[in-house]
């Protein structure tokens, strides 16, 4: 699909698009505006989470993810129909996440936009679900490219540059765990509850960052990947230590284990930040560094990003914390962007398990994943 800018026709109208996201364990729709003059209004955006039914498993089950989805899609359609009062007639396009994620669950969102594109005529617009994330600053304010982003979540911590809509260049990515798997994973083995990320962000809130000692990942090692595993491992080595742990001990070790992963995080932002402002000497300054995904939400890391972001003359952007995890805002946002630019899919548009959004780097540079199902990243 050739990449352009927005037609002048598609500048000239106002677009409205239905978006549905499913990728993991968040069923969701939301309804998008885009003004002439690029502005965005959100008619509508509802979010039904599945924390009860993966609570008792410590994590996400993809059956009762998938299952969950499926029943709960179309009422979610309905419901943000309804809130933005609208028909399907009136929208321009459906868009639906299409990958990457859980398979089952990305192709509840992406059949749904199908029949519905397939029964109102409706162009549909299959989303790239980390485009969705990269993008997501733009809901909420105006945010112009080339921009350096750090995309870190449950699945992926990635560093790119996004040049234009579509067009996005790796500068480095984890080699094995993502950040949001350290939290998570840490979580679970110290039995704060489901979902992990929050529930250790919590628990950390009156422990002492500095009371264990733990490894700086990738430490002197150049270049702009990170790596997780061998923190998530130390961090499992010290609990299985202590003995009959208090709560006092378990703030503590979270504390840790926050503080480690914000400033592995922000130490290799640090090494991309030169980067960008080296190939981009003439963007405005501050130049924004934008960090987007579920971890984006956590505090401790965006202060220790918004740090580095200072000391290097750049701007720290995030989406506000309710578009942070995952949402059918962002898929929308991108369906109005694409379809601004004439970019819309065929009813044969695939659901992928993986789907890298610089995917020529990922093919013949993988950092991690690569298979049967292609690289990850």
């Amino acid at each position: 699909m050739d990449l352009a800018p927005p037609s002048p026709q598609a500048q000239a109208r106002t677009l409205t698009v239905l978006g549905l996201e499913s990728s993991c364990d968040e069923t969701a729709a939301a309804i998008l505006r885009r003004a002439p003059d690029g502005a965005v209004t959100v008619l509508a955006d509802c979010v039904l989470g599945q924390t009860e039914a993966h609570a008792p498993f410590g994590g996400v089950v993809p059956e009762i993810a998938a299952r969950a989805h499926a029943e709960a899609m179309e009422g979610l359609v309905i419901q943000a129909l309804e809130a933005a009062g609208l028909a399907v007639s009136d929208l321009d396009a459906i868009a639906a996440t299409s990958g990457p994620g859980l398979i089952g669950g990305v192709m509840a969102a992406l059949m749904t936009a199908k029949g519905l594109a397939l029964g109102s005529g409706k162009p549909l617009i299959a989303v790239n679900h980390l485009e969705g994330h990269a993008l997501s600053p733009r809901i909420s304010a105006p945010l112009a490219f080339p921009y350096l982003l750090l995309l870190v979540s449950g699945g992926h911590t990635q560093l790119l540059i996004a040049e234009e809509v579509g067009v996005y260049h790796r500068l480095g990515s984890t080699l094995d765990d993502a950040a949001g798997e350290a939290f998570d994973k840490t979580a679970k083995v110290m039995g704060l509850g489901f979902p992990g990320g929050p529930a250790l962000e919590r628990c950390a809130e009156n422990g002492d960052a500095q009371r264990f000692d733990l490894p700086m990942p990738l430490k002197g090692k150049p270049g702009c990947d990170f790596s997780f595993a061998g923190l998530k491992t130390a961090a499992r080595q010290i609990w299985d230590g202590l003995e009959a742990p208090t709560e006092q001990d378990k703030a503590d070790l979270a504390a840790s284990v926050q503080a480690a992963i914000a400033a592995a995080l922000a130490r290799r932002t640090r090494r991309a930040l030169a980067i960008f402002a080296e190939r981009y000497p003439a963007t405005e300054r501050p130049m924004p560094l934008v960090v987007a995904g579920g971890v984006a939400a956590n505090k401790a890391v965006r202060a220790a990003l918004e740090d580095e972001a200072e000391a290097a003359g750049f701007g720290l952007i995030a989406p506000p914390m309710k578009w942070c995890t995952d949402n059918a805002a962002m898929i929308a946002l991108v369906g109005l962007e694409k379809l601004a630019r004439g970019q819309i899919d065929g009813l044969d548009a695939p659901a992928r398990a993986r789907w890298p959004l610089d995917a020529a780097s990922a093919q013949s540079d993988p950092a991690i994943g690569s298979g049967r199902k292609g690289p990850k990243a």
